[in-house]
């Protein structure tokens, strides 16, 4: 009878021990569950934070798009200019930027740059733009060609030194107008000088590569979308 109850009272007692292992791991089932609940919860709610962003930062594009279009579409063509949907303003017209191989600003683009920027930033720093501009580039772009140049390195060095003291000089130009004195404070935080050499030449059906429409300055606005999504993303991770 003792043996009986001793291998009764083992067996419960193993019963027990499995039991309480059971609830321990269903509770830790519980709790993981849980968690992933909350962590699909926090994922979903980022996710639609990102969506309300890039919504957001698409109507500030398309309403900054529409009112720079709005303002200059009269000067455009007699500047040799266009505005693309992305917000880059571009003067093409190689003939009024530079002498070919210089970096001063010819006579008629300064007169342009008189015209042109006051109005401009008087534009993309409204209230409901200034916040959310996170830069204004001012790119300088030059085709592939450099007369003496040894190999094409050395017309890519070239034209990098060339394109960058082109902006610098563009920025400097316009940085000192009277017609922005007011916002310079902001400007200097927020306009760039970009040379890119010959990097995005711009190229006919064909693939070849057009000379004339590569020279070129554009000015160009980055938002501030990129910025607070990679913030959001953070928060996730």
């Amino acid at each position: 009878m003792l043996d009986n109850q001793s291998g009764l009272g083992g067996k419960r007692e193993e019963e027990g021990h499995w039991v309480a292992v059971s609830d321990l791991m269903a509770g830790l089932m519980m709790v993981f569950m849980l968690v992933s609940v909350v962590f699909m919860i926090n994922v979903e709610t980022e996710r639609d934070k990102i969506r309300d962003v890039a919504i957001l930062y698409d109507q500030l594009r398309t309403q900054l798009y529409r009112d720079l279009q709005e303002e200059f579409a009269d000067d455009m063509p007699r500047w040799g200019a266009e505005l693309d949907e992305d917000l880059a303003f571009r003067f093409n017209n190689s003939d009024v930027l530079f002498d070919r191989g210089e970096a001063e600003l010819k006579p008629e683009f300064r007169a342009i740059l008189n015209d042109f920027f006051p109005r401009y930033v008087r534009i993309i720093t409204q209230p409901e733009y200034r916040d959310d501009i996170l830069e204004v580039r001012i790119e300088g772009h030059t085709s592939s060609g450099w007369f003496g140049a040894r190999n094409e390195d050395d017309a890519y060095i070239r034209n990098m030194d060339l394109s960058q003291e082109r902006t610098r000089s563009t920025l400097a130009y316009v940085l000192g107008l009277n017609d922005v004195h007011r916002d310079k404070e902001w400007l200097k935080r927020h306009l760039t000088a970009n040379g890119l050499s010959s990097a995005k030449v711009v190229r006919n059906a064909s693939g070849d590569e057009v000379g004339e429409r590569s020279r070129r300055v554009e000015f160009r606005v980055r938002t501030d979308a990129e910025g607070r999504i990679a913030t959001i993303l953070d928060k996730v991770q």
